[in-house]
């Protein structure tokens, strides 16, 4: 797309909130499973492996649409090293929500655990079992989802930042609904804000 979109489209926007709901679910969910091994581990693993695939679907989506749609322009003002924050920061976010799934998937394969998701779909094994493989697996899963939720909790005060402190119109680009902030579009591409 040649344009450079004002805000997200509707589908991206429900995207976002939706995968968020979801992502900070399975954040706790994976903790709650690391610290437990009572009965109520067996429910949380089905929803965690149900999520994590469901999350996986969603997010080739929404890179897909990302890619096609464009992303709205960061402000005229924002400091140089606040775009380089955000740019990496939203790309790491995407190497985390497929990386997470697939290294999920990968734990189990190599484990020998069969990978069934609610409704009984089950996705077969595309790696052998490994008792050094899962060990690795599980190891990178724990604790890059340390890393990944420490990220989201970056990009939950970067988004308030900019919704609360600075309302430069970042925000309103991802809401899903209208915003009022303190400059408009055209405003932004003027430079400084004059308070």
């Amino acid at each position: 797309m040649t344009d450079v979109p004002h805000r997200f489209t509707l589908a991206q926007r429900l995207l976002h909130w939706l995968m968020a709901v979801c992502i900070l679910a399975m954040l706790f969910i994976g903790a709650g499973m690391v610290s437990t091994v009572a009965p109520k581990y067996l429910p949380l693993i089905l929803i965690h492996k149900t999520l994590g695939v469901t999350l996986l679907a969603l997010v080739l989506i929404r890179l897909a649409l990302r890619l096609y749609y464009g992303a709205p322009s960061l402000p005229d003002d924002l400091p140089r090293a606040m775009k380089l924050g955000a740019r990496s920061s939203h790309l790491l976010l995407y190497g985390f929500m497929i990386i997470m799934p697939l290294l999920g998937l990968g734990m189990l394969w190599a484990a020998s655990y069969p990978v069934v998701l609610y409704g009984g779909v089950e996705i077969p094994a595309l790696l052998p079992q490994s008792d050094r493989g899962h060990t690795l697996l599980w190891n990178a899963h724990v604790y890059l989802g340390f890393a990944f939720f420490a990220l989201v909790l970056l990009h939950l005060a970067a988004g308030l930042f900019h919704a609360l402190v600075r309302r430069d119109g970042v925000f309103a680009t991802i809401s899903l609904v209208r915003v009022r902030d303190r400059t408009t579009a055209g405003e932004r591409s003027l430079g400084p804000r004059r308070d």
